[in-house]
């Protein structure tokens, strides 16, 4: 066999694969170009899968879309939610034994002589009618306390940022793995022909600036068919890259030139039927959509001066916290399904009261924002919210302790994060921990656990929303997660 010869006459293991997954591709084309034939019943978005075109969503939903404000690098919650106020008396004493039990810690604080106990320097006081507890830090987050539950309970599996992050965003601490974004849109689709499904911004906190990167893979697609990943908006430039035309080339030459290669790409579909074509030529037009769609997304001119009051003046500054919060608004106006939103500086390990003090001041007012402007406009009772990072902080301190300065290390027994929104129980305060704020003694969350109710609210059963992979049907929550039934109204 003279294989440049005698090609088109035979299939190559690989072409054979990829013509079986031809549908797939099909399916997802129709999907993005929102055509009615990737449509159920009544309207109903319906997404590719490895069976077909099933409906979704599974039962009836809560929230057509999320907003996650992710706080990475691990905010305090000792210091912000989960107020301690008897360690006080305990200043410099040695964490107890019978309070660590030989749990693991990071090679930062492993070989620490001492582990001495550091209370919080900050105030804490009951606010609303549900007399949550609060930092001095967060007097907007005041506000907000009769409309969001405060989960005391979540643990997670790791200890360090990278795989604690990849875990929390992608249900398992290795890289590679669908995004929860990604798995959201595969699971329900795009209602917004003009804009992605899934849209990343990320933010840099004055707290700690050079904190730790962030990789685009933590909202990738892994497995699943590249268009369902996340779209980065960038707080600089363009806000997506190259979504201008370069000099000297206007919207007919681009009109031209995407025709050109679409045909080209149907050419090769037709001789290789590999999904990641349809994917490639859907993508192609939504990018020229998106030429239009996105300056008028991210022109704020229209915006009362009201709601910039509301979101602090760091609102009108592109690449902010507070920018992003507002501009993720108007995504979820749009129909946007997934909006993500990272703001970096919360890895306290010294100099933890001023940090801490930037980093609310950053995000404090804009989170409270968020959830007052969707409440007014009718659209927090379809849109979840989720504020939190990727563990906690250590109750002892790392490194020299002084009665107004400490840092803490990572903590992944316990930590707080909050919900607000779409089928979420208002005014509530879920799990507690000890009197050292290092076990959970009542009702833990895992990340599995959140997964799966936060699907839940979406529509779908986590069990049930699978992709096959390397001869499994792979899904976020793996083989674990249950509904944690207590936060749910």
């Amino acid at each position: 066999m003279q294989p440049l010869i005698d090609r088109p006459s035979w299939l190559t293991r690989r072409q054979f694969f990829g013509r079986g997954a031809g549908g797939l591709g099909v399916a997802a084309l129709a999907s993005l170009l929102n055509q009615d034939s990737a449509r159920g019943e009544a309207g109903q978005t319906v997404s590719p899968s490895h069976s077909g075109l099933p409906h979704m969503p599974h039962q009836p939903a809560k929230a057509k879309r999320v907003i996650y404000l992710f706080q990475s690098g691990a905010p305090s919650q000792m210091d912000l939610f989960d107020p301690k106020p008897e360690l006080a008396k305990r200043h410099g004493e040695e964490l107890p034994e019978s309070i660590r039990r030989g749990q693991r810690l990071t090679g930062m604080t492993a070989g620490q002589a001492s582990h001495s106990v550091a209370p919080s320097t900050f105030r804490f006081e009951q606010h609303g009618q549900s007399g949550a507890w609060l930092c001095q830090l967060l007097p907007h987050t005041t506000r907000i306390v009769d409309d969001v539950c405060f989960i005391k309970s979540m643990h997670t599996d790791a200890i360090n940022h990278d795989p604690a992050i990849t875990f929390f965003l992608c249900g398992t601490q290795q890289a590679g793995r669908p995004s929860f974004g990604a798995w959201t849109t595969y699971g329900l689709g795009s209602e917004n022909h003009d804009l992605p499904a899934f849209v990343v911004m990320v933010s840099i906190g004055t707290g700690r600036p050079a904190d730790q990167p962030l990789y685009d893979r933590l909202w990738g697609s892994g497995f699943l068919p590249t268009h369902f990943q996340g779209v980065k908006f960038r707080g600089t430039g363009d806000p997506v890259l190259y979504l201008s035309n370069p000099p000297g080339f206007d919207q007919t030459d681009r009109r031209r030139m995407l025709d050109a290669v679409v045909q080209l790409n149907e050419l090769k579909r037709q001789d290789v039927p590999d999904p990641e074509i349809s994917t490639r030529i859907a993508q192609y037009e939504l990018a020229y959509r998106m030429q239009t769609s996105v300056p008028e997304l991210t022109d704020l001119s229209n915006e009362p001066e009201h709601i910039f009051d509301l979101y602090g003046p760091d609102s009108r500054r592109r690449g902010t916290f507070a920018y992003n919060c507002l501009l993720a608004r108007r995504l979820a106006e749009r129909g946007v399904r997934f909006i993500q939103l990272f703001h970096r500086g919360w890895d306290q390990h010294r100099d933890l009261p001023k940090q801490l003090t930037g980093q609310c001041h950053d995000t404090d007012q804009a989170s409270a924002a968020l959830i007052i402007d969707l409440k007014q406009r009718g659209m927090l009772d379809d849109t979840l919210v989720v504020w939190g990072g990727e563990f906690g902080r250590t109750v002892y301190c790392q490194e020299k302790l002084t009665a107004d300065n400490y840092g803490r290390d990572h903590h992944p027994r316990c930590f707080t994060i909050w919900l607000a929104g779409a089928g979420i129980r208002p005014g509530l305060t879920y799990g507690a921990t000890d009197d050292y704020c290092y076990n959970i003694t009542r009702d833990p969350v895992s990340v599995h656990d959140l997964h799966a109710t936060l699907l839940h609210l979406l529509g779908i059963d986590h069990k049930r929303l699978t992709f096959k992979f390397q001869g499994r049907f792979q899904r976020l929550t793996d083989v674990r997660g249950e509904l944690v039934r207590g936060i749910l109204a």
